[in-house]
């Protein structure tokens, strides 16, 4: 059952040229390695992290370029039907989107008193007295946390005030990880993922294997190669 339609109007980026329409389009993006670290360090800290996206974030992001957009079909000026659009703000499609929501949301965040990471760019922290609250941004998905409860509701409140907002609750998914938090530590795996990837190649009834090639394949001995020393290995 269709409870809503939904259309996102996106602009055609192949008409964009670089130097005119568009400059630097580069936004920086979390690695695994950085989630990862963030998950051990909330472990030894004791403190859980929490998950939140942002609506259509894209559209928050202002662009410093003149961008021209025509009026989409169906939903022309009945005045001014031959004019276009003169954008304030990114739309999806755009080449610079990326980086100018990237921007509009690193402003907010240095101005609330954030400070951003020397090395990971994607990372942000605020200190208050003896408390610490994390911020770490994957394009729309921010995951944070603290030693305050009120420090991180607050956090939270703000975002929402500034953003349209989804606040997901504690962090159980992400990039294909499955979270899992608790007092005797965090612990990762990726059942559903495996299990969607066996799906999507229909080879959820296949034969489970506990290593990657069958232990009964007979293998030749290469005629050409070096003899080794067995017990190096």
């Amino acid at each position: 059952m269709v409870v809503r339609n939904k259309a996102r109007l996106v602009a055609q980026d192949f008409c964009q040229k670089e130097g005119i329409d568009y400059e630097e389009t580069f936004a920086p993006v979390a690695r695994l390695e950085a989630i990862r670290i963030l998950l051990a360090f909330a472990a030894s800290k004791g403190f859980k992290l929490q998950q939140m996206d942002v609506k259509c974030a894209f559209l928050n992001g202002f662009i410093e370029e003149e961008v021209y957009v025509r009026q989409p079909p169906g939903f022309e000026s009945a005045r001014f039907p031959d004019r276009v659009y003169k954008l304030r703000k990114a739309l999806y499609g755009l080449k610079q989107a990326p980086r100018a929501w990237y921007a509009r949301l690193k402003s907010f965040l240095l101005k609330s008193g954030f400070v951003m990471g020397s090395v990971d760019k994607t990372l942000f922290l605020l200190s208050r007295g003896r408390d610490t609250l994390i911020v770490q941004i994957y394009v729309d998905d921010i995951i944070f946390g603290g030693s305050s409860h009120a420090l991180v509701s607050s956090f939270a409140e703000q975002m929402s005030r500034e953003f349209e907002m989804s606040l997901m609750g504690e962090l159980q998914f992400f990039l294909g990880l499955q979270i899992k938090q608790g007092p005797e530590g965090t612990f990762i795996h990726q059942a559903k993922y495996t299990r969607d990837i066996l799906k999507k190649f229909e080879m959820g009834d296949s034969k489970p294997m506990t290593t990657p090639m069958s232990t009964n394949r007979a293998l030749d001995a290469d005629e050409d190669g070096e003899a080794v020393d067995q017990k190096e290995f």
